[in-house]
Parts: C-alpha cells; sequence; structure tokens
C-alpha cells in the first residue's frame, strides 16, 4: 500500500507539469526528505505532515483554474488514479500535553490549484500521526459543502451507506491515516481541521514530542505576495504541585505564561516556504516532593462506549532516595536421602552463589532438613561480600566448610518444623525484607496441613510477614 501511494503521488507530480501557472510561475517540485520509516526509495513520496491530493482519473481535467493553458487534449485514464498535492495557503497546529499524552489539532487550507474550474475530481486527506498515533476527527469545509467524521458501530447502525463510506478511510505502514473527500470543484479552497492523539516519550527523565510537520516544495503556491505564516501553540498540564522545566524544541517557541496547572508556548512566523522539520519539543517535569493526582472522565451522552474513565498519575520528585530495603534471607535445604547426588551438589553450587549476592548490610541464615533440622548459626548473621575485607574470605570459607559438612542427604523429610523455626528468626523492624528460599524435591503427606498453617500465621503477621519463595529440584 504505500508503495502504491508514493508512486501514484510520483506520477501525479509528473501530470502536474502540464499546468501552466505564467511566466513567473514556475513550479519546482522534489521529494520531500526521507525519514527513517521510509525504507525504500518507492516510499519517498509518503507524506510527512498533513497533505491533501486531488484524486486524477482523467488527465484531461488538470489544468490551471484561474488561467487555462489550453493544453493538448491526453487521451486515456489514469487506473488506478494518480494523487496531485495541493498547493497549502495557510497552516496552524495546536498541541496539548497530559502527562504521557499529546493531543494534536492542526489546521490548514488547501487549493484545487490542478483541476479546470469547470471540473471536478475527488480529494484524498493524509494525516501521519506520532507515537501510537490515534485519529479522533477529521473536519472539512468548502464554500459549498463541509464534511466532518463520526464514530460509528457496524453492528449497530442501521444506514448502510455510512458503513459504506467509512471504507474510504485506512491506514497506510500503521501511522498514516486517509480518508477521502467527494466531488470538489477546480479552484476550490478546502478548509481541513484534523486532530489526533499520540503518545509522549519519557527518556532519561524527559518527555519527548515529536510530531509530523515537514513540508515539500511542491505545496508552496505559485502565487505572487501570498502572506504565509506559520502557526504552533503548545500547552502543557503538568498537573497540581509541578513545574515544567523547558529542555529543547525544533522551532523557536515563546514562554506565554502559567494558568493554573497549564503552561503555553507559542511560535508564529511569516516564512517564504512552509516547515521543512518535524517539529519537536522536549522538557521534563519538577517537583520537590512525590507529586500525584487522578484525573475522571464521564462519557459523553453521544458515546456508545457509556464507562468512566480514570487516570493515577505519579512524579517521583527532585529528591529521590537511594535507600534500599535490608533484606533477612533464610534458606531451607531439604537434605532427605531423595536428594543424594547431583540434585544436593547443585544446590550447594547455587547456595553459595546466592550468598555471594548479598548486600553487606543483609542478614542471612541456612537451616539443612531432613528428619529434624540443623542451622548455620542461632540467629541470622551480616552477610559478607568477596570484595570487603579479609575476614569476608573467612565467613565465606566457615559457610562452605559448613555446608560440606552439614548438608548429606539422609533420612526422611519434616518441612513444618524448619519453616516455623525459620520464622522466628526475623525481627520485626519494619524497615528490613524477611524472604525465605525453600529447596526441596518434592512434596509431603501433609503438604495441605502445612500450608493452611502457613496462610494463618501469616496473615496475622503484618508487616514482617515473609515472601516465601519455594524451589523444586528433580527432573522434569
Amino acid at each position: 500500500m504505500a508503495e502504491e501511494f508514493s508512486k501514484a503521488v510520483e506520477l501525479g507530480l509528473q501530470l502536474s507539469k502540464r499546468i501552466y501557472y505564467g511566466k513567473d510561475g514556475a513550479t519546482v517540485v522534489s521529494a520531500p526528505p526521507r525519514t527513517e520509516e521510509m525504507t525504500t526509495e518507492a516510499e519517498s513520496y509518503l507524506p510527512t505532515a498533513v497533505m491533501v491530493y486531488a484524486e486524477i482519473n482523467e488527465p484531461e481535467i488538470v489544468e490551471n483554474p484561474d488561467v487555462p493553458s489550453y493544453q493538448p487534449y491526453v487521451h486515456g485514464r489514469c487506473d488506478p488514479p494518480v494523487l496531485i498535492p495541493l498547493h497549502m495557503h495557510a497552516v496552524s497546529m495546536e498541541v496539548d500535553c497530559y502527562l504521557d499524552t499529546a493531543f494534536v489539532t492542526v489546521s490548514g487550507a488547501w487549493r484545487v490549484h490542478c483541476v479546470a474550474a469547470s471540473r471536478s475530481c475527488y480529494c484524498r486527506i493524509a494525516v501521519p500521526m506520532g507515537e501510537q498515533g490515534s485519529v479522533l476527527g477529521v473536519e472539512v469545509e468548502s464554500p459549498s459543502k463541509s464534511y466532518c467524521t463520526q464514530l460509528i458501530s457496524p453492528q449497530t447502525t442501521e444506514d448502510a451507506a455510512k458503513v459504506a463510506s467509512s471504507k474510504d478511510g485506512f491506514l497506510i505502514k500503521g501511522y498514516i491515516y486517509t480518508l477521502r473527500i467527494p466531488q470538489v470543484d477546480g479552484g476550490t479552497v478546502l478548509s481541513v481541521k484534523v486532530s489526533w492523539s499520540q503518545k509522549l516519550l519519557y527518556q532519561d527523565g524527559q518527555f519527548h514530542l515529536n510530531v509530523p510537520f515537514s513540508f515539500p516544495s511542491y505545496v508552496i503556491p505559485r502565487v505572487k505576495n501570498l502572506v504565509k505564516m506559520e502557526t504552533i501553540l503548545v500547552n502543557v498540564n503538568s498537573g497540581a504541585g509541578t513545574e515544567v522545566l523547558f529542555q529543547s524544541t525544533s522551532h523557536l517557541l515563546k514562554r506565554l505564561g502559567k494558568q493554573g496547572t497549564k503552561i503555553g508556548f507559542s511560535y508564529e512566523n511569516e516564512v517564504s516556504r512552509w516547515s521543512m522539520k518535524d517539529f519537536s519539543f522536549s522538557y521534563n517535569v519538577s517537583s520537590s516532593e512525590i507529586a500525584g493526582g487522578l484525573l475522571l472522565q464521564s462519557p459523553s451522552i453521544h458515546d456508545y462506549d457509556q464507562r468512566e474513565m480514570f487516570c493515577f498519575y505519579l512524579y517521583p520528585g527532585k529528591t529521590i532516595s537511594s535507600k534500599v530495603f535490608r533484606k533477612e534471607v533464610v534458606f531451607l535445604v531439604d537434605i532427605s536421602a531423595s536428594m543424594q547426588g547431583s540434585p544436593l551438589e547443585n544446590v550447594k553450587t547455587a547456595l553459595l552463589a546466592a550468598l555471594l549476592k548479598l548486600n553487606p548490610l543483609d542478614a542471612f541464615n541456612i537451616i539443612a532438613f531432613n528428619g529434624s533440622s540443623v542451622s548455620f548459626s542461632s540467629s541470622l548473621v551480616p552477610a559478607i561480600s568477596s570484595s570487603l575485607v579479609p575476614a569476608t574470605k573467612e565467613m565465606i570459607d566457615k559457610v562452605t566448610e559448613w555446608i560440606e559438612t552439614k548438608l548429606i542427604a539422609e533420612g526422611g523429610t519434616n518441612i513444618s518444623a524448619p519453616l516455623n523455626q525459620a520464622i522466628n528468626m526475623f525481627s520485626k523492624a519494619g524497615d528490613l525484607l524477611p524472604i525465605i528460599f525453600l529447596i526441596t524435591d518434592g512434596a509431603v503427606e501433609d503438604e495441605k496441613d502445612i500450608c493452611d498453617a502457613m496462610k494463618s500465621r501469616l496473615m496475622k503477621g503484618g508487616s514482617t510477614t515473609p515472601r516465601i519463595f519455594t524451589f523444586g529440584v528433580g527432573e522434569v
């Protein structure tokens, strides 16, 4: 679809060379700048901003509507139709940023400069959008007619014509929406207003907005003394208790001031040619403390989706604490007879590797169990890393020696007693994160009773309730 669209534009530009603009009105035709999305030369004529095209089936209607040049008759038809980009006489854009979403509205005026005044053609609007773009609405006005899009449900509507006409709109490459306007007379000026939403990208603490706003040279009107004004208005609503810090922009924006939680920026300039680059804008939101809010939205009475909506948001604030919760970790290792051989040896290796991952302020203990249990220490001991003083190596050597001495596979399996023993080892401090790793190779007869007892006990533990992770050892 993208290649076909681009090829139709290329052929349309070739056909438009038959239009005579007068001695001082020679047109300059060039392809728009290539973008990352355009992976092939065949897609080089895809729109890089909101554009309007004349759909031409009959080449004979291509003519200057103001000054007929009486070009030679062209035989045949264009099948599929070619697309001639219309001249743009005005353009403005308004962007409203709310949290991670931008609502974009582009308004402009395009003239059907390529069709004889006595003839008419279909016109196609193309709307390239930014990140995760979604069209909200399109309005078109001409001197005699007006059009607007409407959200309909094929399952509930009884107007088959509306459903059929909706097929005139489709997406190209997932981000360019196009739709068709019927029978527009040559020389008509179309006023078009397009609205869509797109996502703001968040990276390195900044919000980034990028809106396609690069117009090729062939949309510049061949009219002398035409004042071409570009207008951009940006509103950023960051929420209560926050401050917007401007970072960078592609177009020279002027700060308008702040109204409540909204801050505005504007750009207005008389140009010799339209914008040749996308509009980009980046900013960050600053707050001395953690800031947040709740937004509520009720559906309109005309919306067939009558569900209520809400959005909860949080900003981290300027002061970000790097404090990490200290951990209290107890490893429960099954050393029953069924763990003999490679299962227990693999557990030993993993256990030593896990101990080296603990932070210096963490605490740990190891309980080996079969029919009875034995622990490395009567209480939790500070964890040590090999990157510290020589005492660290002594502790690791001590743990290694204990594991080799005590972790010998024999006897039966009693899980309940060591679980209760591990829970009793944790301190009651609220700033510690208690964790139990249970490593075993099988089930026990009173498994359900153990689970029920643990659930009852843990529900009464409050903030000191440990997290229990179970690892099964064996072949799948």
